[in-house]
């Protein structure tokens, strides 16, 4: 559980890295262009509240700013952070972390397990209303807390010293050491919400310079990192660039070192253009269409939303539209996720025209035909991408079952809003694994968790949760979650549509990027060359 050594050796990088001294001070105070890493980084952040945040874009930047108990390494696999290392007992329900000496603030003040504490008690704080107050559901208490039926001092934790952090589990949860480096679980300055920019007090590598609204996040290195002579890069500037036909160009201009994603264009054409700089790979993530169950036309309309969902074609989705080495999504959880078969539409393996013609029974049972179409308002965030996808999708529908859909783009945060409200009938959207687990996906779905946009709701499900929970067999905690998958796909509260890969463009003065499942590059781990 030592940390990750540095991916490249100091003996290639003496001549040619430009380290902290070159940019005569930290970003905001005279550091240099040559010395700011550029990252693109998709839609504006929603909140850079480590409790508070749920965009993957404010998840990337806190990851710089702030470090939890364990980070990913280059493989996606967790290693230690602000713990130096943990220990588990035998029967897998007490994890004891134990924090490293040298960690500290950005202020100079010593980090304490306390900080842990306080700050977890913040996340299952009903009173917070954080959308991963899940996060720590396998710690006692936790859910209970977060119902408000229990007060925060009743979580499973404890803060013996400054220096250990103790974790009582209610069921074994071999994942718990992936689910502390996820940004939820950071911690805050004495468990307090941030200070604004400038003023932030955090522990990670960089710390928060400032926010401008708009257009980017800029950090500075800190000094007080406990391990700040292996950060090589001075400052990091996050941009915000919703859609990718924008950030590309920014990237072919020279105004970002890395992309967040690349437009929708062929493979062999990037890898025409760019080379070695183009960046494909797997990653454990899902593109998917939410219903909004809450209200008509899809509250109690299972075999509507099968109709719909059996009436994309995926492969030609990916082969024409996409085209970036997408998977077609027949299944909710994807393929690669440790210990775990991903179940699929009991539909699945039927050829395309066989779906369209049960697709068709379905909407007619569910009341509709070609002299009462169904009429729906698809919404998804304002980018390139997202819009040739929507405009091919909704294509489908209106040839297989004569679906008249109005399709809707608008900036993220205000979908985010819309969604939240219960103002959608279907939109966009799309889910990351915070950890290697099929429960990462799971968990999405499951009745009171925070994000479950769709507002599913399924005893049988969640019981089937419940069960993997409580598993203390792994072979019957995976069998529990694949029944939990395979009702949840009978139900069909979504549209899966693909699978995604990582997909950014690295410029070649940036060295010692990797690429892993978890799609997690810290800055920390980067250097750039004249």
């Amino acid at each position: 559980m030592s940390r990750r050594a540095a991916p490249l050796a100091l003996a290639l990088l003496t001549a040619a890295l430009v380290l902290a001294g070159c940019g005569q001070g930290p970003a905001g105070q005279g550091a240099t262009a040559a010395a700011t890493l550029r990252r693109g980084n998709g839609a504006e952040p929603d909140s850079l509240d480590p409790q508070l945040a749920r965009s993957d874009g404010a998840g990337q930047i806190l990851r710089d700013v702030y470090e939890g108990l364990a980070n990913l390494d280059a493989h996606g696999e967790p290693v230690g952070g602000a713990a130096e290392r943990w220990d588990t007992s035998a029967d897998g329900l007490t994890l004891t972390f134990h924090l490293r000496p040298g960690a500290r603030w950005s202020n100079g003040e010593p980090l304490s397990a306390a900080d842990f504490l306080a700050s977890w008690r913040r996340l299952v704080d009903p009173a917070s209303a954080a959308p991963y107050a899940g996060s720590l559901a396998p710690v006692v208490n936790a859910s209970a807390i977060s119902a408000g039926h229990q007060p925060v001092a009743a979580l499973g934790v404890e803060a013996p010293d400054a220096r250990t952090l103790v974790v009582h589990l209610a069921a074994p949860t071999p994942y718990f050491p992936g689910l502390v480096a996820h940004w939820s679980t950071f911690p805050t300055w004495h468990g307090l919400p941030p200070a604004p920019p400038g003023k932030t007090v955090s522990n990670g590598a960089y710390t928060l310079d400032r926010w401008v609204v708009g257009s980017h996040v800029l950090l500075a290195r800190n000094p007080r990192y406990w391990n700040d002579a292996a950060t090589r890069i001075p400052a990091v500037r996050f941009e915000h660039i919703a859609d990718a036909g924008d950030e590309y160009a920014r990237y072919r201009a020279g105004d970002l070192d890395t992309t967040y994603v690349v437009p929708q264009q062929p493979i062999e054409r990037l890898r025409e253009l760019h080379g070695a700089e183009l960046h494909l790979s797997p990653q454990l993530g899902i593109y998917y269409y939410g219903f909004n169950l809450a209200k008509p036309p899809f509250k109690g309309a299972a075999g509507l939303r099968q109709a719909l969902a059996m009436s994309v074609d995926r492969e030609r989705l990916v082969a024409q539209v996409t085209r970036l080495g997408e998977l077609p999504a027949y299944s909710w959880v994807p393929p690669g996720v440790a210990g775990y078969e991903p179940q699929r539409f009991e539909w699945a393996a039927r050829p395309y025209a066989e779906r369209v013609t049960e697709a068709r029974r379905l909407y007619a049972a569910a009341g509709y035909s070609a002299r009462h179409p169904l009429e729906v308002e698809l919404r998804y965030p304002a980018a390139q991408n997202s819009e040739r996808i929507a405009i091919a999708v909704a294509a489908m529908w209106q040839e297989a079952l004569g679906v008249r859909t109005r399709l809707a783009g608008e900036e993220f945060k205000s979908l985010l809003a819309a969604i939240n409200r219960g103002d959608t009938e279907i939109f966009n959207s799309g889910w990351q694994g915070d950890y290697n687990d099929a429960y990462t996906f799971a968990e999405v779905l499951k009745g009171d968790f925070g994000i479950n946009l769709m507002h599913y709701r399924s005893a049988a499900y969640d019981a089937a949760l419940a069960a993997s929970a409580g598993a203390l067999d792994p072979a019957v905690r995976r069998a529990a979650l694949e029944q939990a998958e395979r009702t949840l796909l009978a139900d069909a509260p979504l549209v899966p549509l693909y699978f995604f890969v990582n997909k950014h463009l690295v410029a070649a003065r940036v060295l010692g990027w990797y690429d892993n499942v978890m799609n997690v590059v810290y800055s920390k781990d980067l250097a750039l060359v004249q």
